[in-house]
């Protein structure tokens, strides 16, 4: 980690901060998020030095290896990226790093089985900026992700960073910061979409001289992970933002609210208050403006409905994290009684690239109704997975084919869930919706925080529904009885119709107490839980009416609706099948046609994935 930069004046920062491109210094950028750690990306970078120290190239050239935050590209990783040809390496080993160091670095030849592969021409590319899952992009809060030491403040500065807060601290008067915000746009990140100066003016507003600014970066959303890339990439960005957001609204305290699962976003988030608080960013009299402010980091503990704001409130309190009647708003009366705003990672994040670019550039991003930039993780039956930032506005069939490369082994698009399992399913008719806050309403859906699941040709939307319902149904707080009962009345009979026990009437059931849950639910988590059952009636309705009237699952997934059996022109006798099968269902002797036994068969499904004669077929 490096040494914290002293304390700055205003007329230091404005010396250090110019913009700067991307470092011409010769530089081994190796993706340390999560998701790359986990396939040994710290190993990577380990033996980069060591062979780079055997080779003698540091010194006779001045070259980095640095560990930066996730590069987004999760499907290709471990990533390496040298700096500043842009070459990419793909699915990076630590034994590939001596390759790397003689042919590329010291020789300058391509590796080309390290490229990546473009799955429509069969091409190698070697730039990063060439291979479509980035082309497509508009990487404006991800863009220093790849490039910079999180752990390094002085990175940051280099690159620009904590320039927007010495233009609002020196320039800007408070409603100045506000207006500036306000004609940006930028509407929360979130899920609710809320204008996001509106929702500053408000709480600047409210009487009182202690008021206090929250980071919602309590991430729950199955297959999300957005929010914590960005604080594991470049945590300085999020503090920058609230720090303009507490001068504007005259808050003197801010809070960062984070799930304890996520470790390495905390570490690099608490090295980032420090540095901060060393230079000068956080406490008293930052740069010599008087303003004070400073940031505290609260753990959470994993529970899903403390993303709701007053719920979120009540866990920085230290009482149990359930929601409350609104209004007054957080604004009106927040934590511990004192006004307070809430906004999501996302949107802090923005706020500095708003300060720095004006309020015209991102306005100029997305559509009438919806400015910037969104990031989703895009995630499921997709062939690039991955982390992505696009302008509002992008078409989803963009989304789902230019950059997620299509759906894997050519099978067809079925529908893709979008804002988490607070948010809807949309089809296939409406692949070419554009992405903003309004269209996706039109379809029953939400933009949510960014969580984007894609389901195939073989997913059953029935299943699909269950799921998410179960979800969200095991975290309801339970205070309100629509929640608490109603969720779990709609997931019994979900899974009844699973099991292929669905009666007349379910569907218009399903509706009705939807709709009531919706209506009636005390906090948005019960306001939303009701949206991807909704929405899948909506769309995929006759899914629903096989499964009750036919009794059969179509997509030939539910275990109640299906049976297996032996296709006797296929079986080989080769007994793999039988001598796996936990209940002893299948039946037969060595080199002869097996059969199974429906009585004892439970469905595990083991015979049908082991079979490499393609012998066992559902029915």
């Amino acid at each position: 980690m490096a040494e914290p930069t002293a304390t700055l004046d205003l007329s230091e920062l404005r010396r250090r901060a110019r913009p700067q491109d991307i470092p011409q210094v010769p530089t081994i950028t190796i993706c340390g998020g999560t998701g790359c750690r986990v396939y040994g990306s710290e190993m990577v970078a380990d033996r980069f030095r060591q062979e780079l120290d055997a080779a003698g190239c540091q010194a006779t050239v001045e070259l980095q290896v640095k560990s930066t935050g996730c590069h987004g590209f999760c499907e290709q990783g471990p990533l390496v990226v040298l700096r500043p040809s842009e070459i990419m390496y793909v699915h990076v080993k630590p034994k590939d790093v001596p390759e790397i160091v003689q042919r590329t670095i010291i020789a300058g030849e391509l590796i080309d089985r390290l490229l990546y592969v473009d799955p429509d021409s069969g091409d190698h590319i070697s730039r990063e900026p060439d291979v479509p899952f980035y082309k497509h992009q508009q990487r404006l809060i991800l863009n220093l992700n790849g490039l910079i030491d999180p752990l390094d403040i002085n990175e940051y500065i280099n690159m620009g960073g904590y320039r927007a807060i010495h233009h609002c601290l020196g320039e800007l008067t408070p409603p100045m910061v506000i207006d500036t915000v306000k004609r940006s746009g930028l509407r929360g990140r979130g899920g609710a979409g809320f204008p996001t100066g509106l929702k500053w003016e408000l709480c600047r507003n409210q009487p009182g001289d202690l008021k206090y600014v929250i980071c919602n970066a309590d991430e729950g959303d199955p297959g999300a992970y957005m929010d914590r890339s960005i604080i594991e990439g470049n945590p300085h960005r999020v503090l920058e933002g609230m720090i303009i957001g507490a001068y504007a609204m005259g808050a003197r305290r801010g809070y960062v609210y984070i799930r304890a699962e996520y470790p390495l976003a905390v570490k690099h988030l608490r090295a980032a208050v420090a540095q901060a608080r060393a230079a000068g960013f956080l406490g008293r009299n930052i740069l010599g403006s008087g303003f004070d402010f400073d940031i505290d980091i609260t753990l959470g503990s994993g529970a899903f409905v403390c993303g709701e704001e007053t719920a979120l409130m009540a866990s920085i309190e230290g009482r149990t994290g359930e929601p409350r009647p609104r209004p007054p708003f957080p604004a009106q009366r927040g934590l511990w009684g004192r006004p307070t705003n809430i906004n999501n990672v996302k949107s802090w994040a923005s706020v500095p690239i708003i300060i720095d670019r004006g309020p015209e550039f991102f306005a100029s991003i997305g559509t009438p109704s919806s400015k910037g930039t969104m990031i989703f993780s895009l995630v499921g039956n997709i062939n690039n997975t991955g982390l992505v930032e696009v302008p509002m506005g992008i078409t989803l069939r963009q989304l789902v084919e230019d950059i997620g490369g299509g759906v894997p082994g050519g099978k067809q698009f079925k529908a893709a869930q979008i804002g988490g399992p607070s948010g809807g399913c949309i089809p296939p008719e409406h692949l070419d919706v554009q992405i903003d806050y309004d269209s996706l309403r039109s379809l029953g859906a939400i933009m949510g925080s960014g969580g984007l699941v894609i389901a195939d040709e073989d997913t059953c939307m029935v299943d699909f529904a269950r799921f998410f319902m179960a979800f969200t149904q095991e975290e309801s707080c339970g205070k309100c009885v629509p929640c608490r009962i109603g969720t779990k009345a709609m997931l019994s009979t979900l899974e009844r119709i699973c099991d292929g026990k669905g009666q007349p009437g379910d569907l218009e059931y399903l509706t009705e107490l939807g709709n009531e849950i919706k209506s009636a639910s005390l906090c948005g988590l019960g306001q939303t839980a009701p949206n991807p059952v909704l929405s899948t009636l909506r769309y995929f309705r006759e899914e629903y009416q096989a499964h009750i009237h036919q009794g059969r699952c179509p997509a030939k997934v539910c275990k109640g609706l299906i049976s297996y059996s032996v296709l006797e022109e296929n079986c080989t006798g080769c007994m793999v099948c039988l001598r796996s099968c936990p209940t002893g269902a299948i039946q037969g002797a060595k080199r002869e046609v097996h059969h199974i036994d429906a009585e004892k068969c439970n469905r595990c499904g083991t015979c049908f994935s082991l079979c490499k004669f393609d012998a066992v077929q559902v029915v």
